[in-house]
């Protein structure tokens, strides 16, 4: 009975070394698969590049996904928040559900990159003709996702539970009249049947170089709020301001007093704060004095008090100084996006995971981020973890990256192979986690 303790310590030892063993051995399957599929992973990327489709218009992608997906022995459901479309791979072992989410729309810009698989299509948005890009990557995503997809079904057997692959429509948002986005595929119930347990998302980075992943715990990316101002004043002729009330000039005003909010009235030791006005529309003529100008813009927040602060300060500072010149002003406040959070106990315990993928030393916190993310309303029904990849080419200068959204937008297909690895490496060590 003495020797009974140092006998249940060698036995436990023996056995997470045993398990340790086996989650290696997967991993470097893993790894293998991957420089195995990585031309396969960059086809398909170059094929959606060059066909891109805006959201809710995703018919093309959706096809290809639900018929690689179906050709994997996965069960799949399509149609869900309009195009989207869900792969279910249920392991041979009991486990956890683990999401793991890919957006595939892409934007209203003419692409200005001059490569083979340019994009040349042309699409109607909001009554308009406009030329259609990837300019933010979500080729990459689905194209690295649809990769994950084949290596794990092909490890079936080794699996512990169960991968819910989630290709998402309309991640920049719908079209004008419609929903769409993450929130539409929350509400048709994406994280159920089967229940997801924990969500992982990432998204290519034209800046971090091949090979790097930048992660944040807790509040990562901002909420996006949009905001529509109508000031309604009093029309004159450009001659005689006195004898009526300006909108234009009110409204410059309220730009100036907006961004007091920033600079005088926020803790932004607590956290950062954007108002930006990024259109504004009044008259018809030089020399005419409108009745009414309109202003559009976006709030970016990462706290959910400071966002009802600002709310507050937006609305007050706008009809005030409307006021004190004469005119009225109406403030109508949409919300486009939450706070992305990264559950922190989540990115503690998977960190080791993007580490094995991608090397310690590639693997780094970053600051927050005021650019927004859907991702966020998965977050409100499991722990989630969403990071950054590299996708700038090697030895390349971050402050010379063409930014997402614009004509310019270049990612190398070579980062792909590590978000690859990233996703699945985070799957066998949450599916194999005491």
């Amino acid at each position: 009975m003495k020797h009974l303790p140092f006998v249940a310590v060698f036995v436990l030892l023996f056995v997470q070394s045993h398990s340790q063993t086996d989650i290696t051995k997967l991993k470097d399957k893993v790894n293998a698969a991957s420089q195995k599929i990585e031309s396969q992973c960059i086809d398909w990327r170059r094929t959606i590049h060059q066909h891109p489709e805006l959201g809710n218009r995703e018919f093309n992608t959706a096809k290809l996904i639900a018929g690689h997906l179906r050709s994997l022995g996965l069960e799949v459901k399509e149609g869900i928040g309009k195009t989207g479309v869900v792969g279910i791979l249920r392991g041979a072992k009991p486990g956890p559900c683990i999401g793991l989410r890919a957006d595939m729309d892409a934007l209203p810009i003419v692409e200005k990159v001059n490569t083979p698989f340019a994009s040349k299509e042309k699409a109607n948005y909001n009554g308009q003709e406009v030329g259609v890009m990837h300019a933010c990557g979500h080729d990459t995503h689905v194209a690295m996702l649809m990769s994950v997809a084949e290596i794990l079904a092909g490890m079936k057997n080794d699996l512990k539970g169960t991968v819910k692959f989630i290709f998402q429509p309309a991640e920049e948002g719908p079209p004008e009249g419609e929903e769409g986005g993450a929130p539409l595929m929350v509400k048709e119930g994406v994280m159920d049947d089967p229940k997801v347990d924990v969500i992982f998302g990432l998204h290519i980075e034209s800046n971090i170089e091949v090979g790097q992943i930048q992660y944040k715990p807790g509040a990562f990316m901002a909420s996006s709020d949009w905001f529509h101002i109508v000031v309604k004043g009093k029309g004159s002729h450009g001659s005689q301001p006195w004898l009526g009330v300006d909108p234009i000039a009110i409204s410059a005003q309220i730009i100036e007093g907006l961004q007091t909010i920033v600079s005088r009235q926020s803790e932004l030791t607590r956290a950062p704060v954007v108002i930006t006005v990024g259109k504004i529309s009044g008259g018809v003529r030089s020399n005419i004095i409108p009745d009414e100008c309109v202003m559009d813009g976006t709030i970016r927040t990462l706290d959910s008090k400071m966002q009802q602060e600002v709310h507050e300060r937006i609305k007050h500072t706008v009809t005030n100084i409307a006021e004190a010149g004469g005119a009225t002003a109406t403030v109508n406040i949409d919300s486009k996006t939450l706070v992305t959070y990264n559950t922190p106990e989540l990115v503690k315990k998977m960190l080791p995971s993007l580490q094995s993928a991608a090397g310690v030393n590639n693997v780094t916190e970053r600051e927050w981020v005021t650019g927004a993310e859907d991702f966020s309303y998965y977050g409100t029904k499991a722990p989630s973890f969403f990071f950054y990849l590299g996708g700038m080419p090697k030895g390349n200068d971050p402050k010379k990256a063409p930014p997402h959204h614009t004509a310019e937008f270049f990612v190398d297909d070579a980062g792909m192979i590590t978000g690859i690895k990233a996703f699945c490496h985070l799957v066998i060590d949450y599916m194999n986690a005491k």
